[in-house]
Parts: structure tokens; sequence; C-alpha cells
């Protein structure tokens, strides 16, 4: 298995400097992982640390709570978009999904999609807040939405990835979607359970030590 193809590997804290993002694109392109995650406001710079190297960039959209206005989302993701990264992880509106208000969210998940131009959307669900049917209402709306992927957690919500989680995601994605889980997965037996669950992703700021458990 390369457990390194499934990473994400993360750094999405406030205190985040330079070093730490040079640190990260550097480990990054040192193991191979997909993609670095990284804030907006370094998305330049991991952009031109990872010239080259075939790690993407991906950023955060609405990030953490998925309350802020549609139409600064929509800024968000074209501004990200315009300085060079490849993938897009936007929380859904939270608040209307506990309202029950499925259009909004879908149609919100469409407009990101949209203005990505292509590129990669991922659609951050905060499974902790949600009951299961909720859970599988919002994979349904990443899927009419047309994003690639649901993700389990912002890991700044009260719960993080869990294996029912992930498996019931899985179940509801049938292959048409990814699953990502992200949140507290932090061991080469989180990691390898994520995996088995059904996850096709994995967001983690500890990619560095479950891939040298793997080798």
């Amino acid at each position: 298995m390369n457990i390194a193809s499934y990473i994400d590997h993360t750094i999405l804290k406030p205190q985040a400097v330079v070093d730490d993002i040079d640190r990260l694109c550097k480990e990054a392109a040192q193991y191979h992982f997909a993609a670095v995650c990284v804030n907006s406001g370094y998305v330049d710079l991991a952009a031109h640390f990872l010239r080259g190297t075939g790690v993407k960039v991906a950023t955060v959209i609405g990030f953490p709570l998925g309350a802020t206005l549609g139409t600064v989302k929509l800024f968000e993701a074209k501004e990200a978009i315009k300085r060079k990264a490849d993938e897009l992880d936007m929380v859904m509106n939270i608040g209307a999904a506990k309202t029950g208000c499925w259009s909004v969210v879908t149609d919100e998940i469409r407009q990101v999609v949209t203005v990505a131009e292509g590129k990669l959307v991922k659609v951050i669900i905060e499974a902790a807040l949600l009951t299961d049917d909720e859970k599988r209402r919002a994979c349904q709306a990443v899927i009419e939405g047309g994003a690639h992927f649901v993700k389990t957690s912002t890991g700044f919500g009260p719960g993080g990835a869990t294996v029912d989680d992930v498996k019931l995601l899985s179940e509801v994605a049938g292959g048409v979607i990814g699953v990502k889980a992200s949140g507290g997965i932090r061991t080469r037996a989180d990691a390898e359970a994520m995996i088995a669950a059904g996850a096709t992703r994995l967001g983690t700021s500890a990619g560095v030590e479950i891939v040298r458990l793997f080798t």
C-alpha cells in the first residue's frame, strides 16, 4: 500500500509561519504526499515551494465554520484558484443542513464547483455535528452539487473522523465521489482503519510519522 498517496499533509493552525509552510512542503515533496493543505494566505507560497514536485496545493474555503456568506466562499474560491490552488476543501453551510434546507447546501456547493474551473472540490460536512440521516443527506448534496469528495471534519469541531462515519459516507458515496477522513488521524492504526472503512484520502498533520511507520 502506498500510504503517502492518500495523505493531504496539513497545517491549518492560525499561528503557522513561513518556516512551517516551507517544512510542510519539503516533507510533502520528500514523501510524495497527494497534497498539502494550507490556509488561503499561504497558497501562493506553497505553490512556489511545490512547483515541479507533483504535489498538489489544497486550501480551505469558508473555514472552519461554514457559516460565511456564499458570496464570500465564492470569492475565496476564485482567489485561491487565481493563486494556483489545485484543490479546494470547502465547509458546507452546516446551519442550513441542520435546518433541512438542503437546496441551499447543494446550490452553494454547485456554485463553488463552478468557479473552481475543474479543480478538485472536497466538501467538509463536520460529521460530528450531524445525525446519521443528516450525514447521508449531506453526502447526497455533495454528489448533487458536483463536488469530488465528501470530507468528515475540519479538525476544529467537536470531533474528528470515525470509522463508523467513513463507512456510512463510503456507502452513500458508492464510488461516485471520494471520501476524505480528516481530524484525529495520528497513527498507523488510525490510517489503516480509515482506509479499510473506505477512505480514499486522509487529512492529517502527522503524515510524516504515519508514512515512516509504513516503511
